[in-house]
């Protein structure tokens, strides 16, 4: 088969989880052989469904997937589920074959040079050791690319390969995808990350569930799709206005009698053909509207002091020494590489029992953390949010919900069952709800959709407790006020 040839062929495909949930309806869409597409919509449209379609997890309810023969497929998934977490990393790997792999050691020991978090030659076969859940974020975010590459897919789809990666990491897979021979698909809302290798775009339509082909970068086709719509607006714009004056020359001529009757009638069929005319403008990419985090009253002058913590440095814990001292309304970011252990620090911090950590009596905190794991799965959107409010007013709890685009059947959603996107609005949604004096970020911005990021990033500028933020995207903390920057890497030991 040739390079320009269909390996995946979507052909009037429906799929929906229920009657309230469709994802597709009737889409086709054809991707080539060796392209390197971006698969983009809002978040929850069905994005990582289509990958599972694509991955055969999901089967389609009508029309034909047809993914050419003998052809191989791996998917970078966004998160390690809970299940897996006590893997150890030898086990993670070998899960990903079907049959067992005799040479797996030198397969992980290649893979993790190409993911850049290959162990020191000395630790390599206790590393393979070590339990998925005792490594970073950005670690595990390695870990999840290094799952797929491992396998040599010819499809390789990664959803959201960015998230938590430091800007080493991100420079080092986009090197990599650059040379990548085979076919890639990416749900991903880094821009500057797709711009780097992709040449076109699968956008979901969520008002249609159609799959729509475009050629161009990720800016290219967003600034396309933004002309579309005013394009539409336009045109249903000037038809309203012409359909009101034939409206108002209809009274006047019904009023006249004989053949100005007839010319009254023959408008009302033209008026009727231009109510069809109009375009069912895209209602796409909805953002969520803006929002404010109110810190509690009587939060004390001095909220945290820390003179000491742990980092992880040659896969190792050290004391470190410190000097931090946030007093209310002061913004603090943590910065570091990729498995220094800041999304542990900031997990001891939100549970009051970090090495070194004094938290003022009173001090309400609320905790965005990375993985949802703080969030009760099992609960439903309805009951999340109700539990979060300090007064229980059902109303109060809906409009503040819609205004994270969280409503309608979705509230009866389990948060297990909801996309990672739409579970860090709801983590947003909830902390303005429990109006925290000290607001601990660990990567915000993760899944989110980037229309969604400079409301995001504008309410966290305004917030006037205390704050601590964890974040490897530059843009977004140029946008917030920041008053200190602790970097873990320059951290010295602790003097005895």
């Amino acid at each position: 088969m040739s390079k320009g040839s269909g390996i995946i062929t979507f052909k009037e495909v429906s799929f929906e989880y229920d009657a309230t949930r469709p994802i597709l309806k009737e889409a086709s869409f054809v991707v080539r052989r060796g392209a390197k597409l971006t698969l983009m919509g809002q978040n929850g449209a069905g994005k990582s469904t289509i990958f599972g379609l694509i991955a055969g997890k999901y089967r389609s309810d009508e029309g034909d997937i047809h993914i050419e023969p003998r052809t191989t497929i791996a998917i970078a998934r966004q998160i390690i589920p809970r299940e897996e977490m006590n893997q150890t990393v030898r086990e993670f790997f070998e899960n990903c074959f079907s049959e067992k792999i005799y040479n797996i050691d030198a397969r992980i020991d290649k893979v993790l040079e190409v993911v850049n978090l290959a162990p020191p030659e000395a630790q390599t076969e206790t590393f393979k050791d070590r339990e998925i859940g005792s490594f970073s974020g950005g670690q595990q975010a390695r870990l999840l690319l290094a799952s797929a590459l491992i396998q040599e897919p010819d499809i390789l789809l990664l959803d959201e390969p960015t998230n938590n990666l430091d800007v080493e990491g991100i420079a080092h897979l986009t090197e990599f995808l650059k040379e990548y021979k085979k076919t890639v698909l990416v749900i991903s809302h880094d821009a500057d990350f797709l711009n780097a290798f992709t040449h076109g775009v699968l956008y979901l339509n969520t008002q249609k569930r159609q799959v729509e082909q475009y050629n161009g970068n990720y800016h290219k086709v967003v600034h396309e799709i933004a002309a579309q719509v005013e394009k539409e607006k336009r045109q249903n714009a000037q038809l309203a206005k012409q359909i009101q004056a034939d409206k108002e020359k209809i009274n006047y001529f019904s009023n006249k009698g004989g053949k100005m009757r007839m010319v009254a009638k023959r408008m009302r069929e033209d008026i009727e053909e231009a109510e069809e005319n109009k375009v069912d403008v895209r209602k796409e990419d909805k953002t969520i509207r803006p929002f404010t985090i109110e810190p509690h009253a009587d939060v004390p002058l001095e909220v945290l002091k820390l003179d000491e913590l742990t980092v992880i440095k040659n896969h190792e814990p050290k004391q470190m020494g410190c000097d931090v001292v946030l007093k209310r309304g002061e913004h603090l970011q943590i910065i570091g590489p990729n498995g220094i252990g800041k999304t542990t620090l900031l997990e001891k911090l939100a549970g009051g029992n970090a090495t070194g950590e004094h938290i003022a009596d009173g001090v309400r905190i609320g905790y965005y953390r990375q993985d949802f794991s703080n969030l009760d799965f099992d609960k439903s959107v309805y009951e999340t949010l109700m539990d979060s409010m300090r007064e229980k007013y059902e109303e109060k709890m809906r409009a503040i919900a819609a205004s994270f685009l969280l409503f309608g059947d979705v509230m009866k959603v389990k948060v297990g069952s909801l996309s990672e996107g739409q579970k860090g609005l709801l983590a947003f949604a909830k902390l303005t709800m429990e109006q925290p004096g000290l607001l601990i970020l660990d990567e915000p911005t993760n899944h989110i959709n980037f229309r969604h990021i400079p409301v995001i990033a504008k309410a966290l500028d305004e917030y006037k407790g205390t704050m601590i933020l964890v974040s490897h995207v530059p843009s977004f903390v140029e946008q917030i006020r920041i008053d200190e920057v602790l970097d873990l890497a320059k951290l010295k030991p602790k003097k005895k």
